[in-house]
């Protein structure tokens, strides 16, 4: 069994917060060592607790559209590391998903992150992430997302791709027509063959 087995095995076998999940734990994320490119979001929602796979909703669809990227490619551990803030489904609150139960990073992600050597480009989507991974960080979730060229190229601010963030999207029509182009083109040169 490899470092990095070993480590799944570990996490997914974690009860940390069980009293806390109304669903029971079921941890879901997707690591390989040689993966370059890290997606740090929040918590799996309903639909992934069920599927166990991460990002197997309509917000998964957005996201692989916003990396031009196919499933076969974000579900390659080899290439895309997927980690949420938390690991296990929180279950729901008055306004949505619960936010990530808060044993689960300092638990776990300082050990996850040391496993991944490789990653050259860090998506942060979601509050909880964008304080882990741009701590410090003033303003609004808009403000962030639009200094996006402060933190470029190793880390990109970005508004969860869920269905829900439809009107933002409408109204800050820049992300579509600015930064998601450069996104695009910086994941391509990092899958893109060595010499090719």
């Amino acid at each position: 069994m490899t470092k990095i087995e070993q480590l799944l095995s570990e996490v997914r076998s974690c009860t940390l917060c069980s009293e806390h999940l109304p669903h029971g734990p079921r941890p879901v994320l997707q690591i390989g060592g040689g993966a370059r490119i890290l997606i740090a979001g929040q918590a799996p929602g309903r639909k992934v607790h069920e599927s166990g796979i991460p990002f197997d909703d309509a917000s998964g669809a957005r996201l692989r559209d916003w990396l031009g990227i196919t499933p076969a490619t974000f579900y390659d551990p080899g290439v895309v590391a997927l980690v949420g803030m938390g690991f296990c489904y929180p279950g729901t609150g008055k306004s949505g998903d619960l936010p990530p139960r808060p044993e689960c990073a300092p638990a776990w992600r300082q050990r996850v992150l040391s496993h991944l050597p490789n990653i050259e480009l860090t998506l942060v989507i979601g509050a909880y992430a964008q304080d882990y991974h741009l701590p410090g960080h003033q303003g609004t979730l808009t403000e962030l997302v639009q200094s996006w060229r402060e933190h470029w190229p190793t880390v990109v601010p970005l508004p969860h791709p869920s269905p829900r963030n439809n009107i933002w999207l409408k109204r800050n029509a820049w992300f579509e027509q600015e930064l998601l182009p450069e996104l695009k083109a910086r994941v391509a040169r990092l899958l893109a063959p060595v010499g090719g």
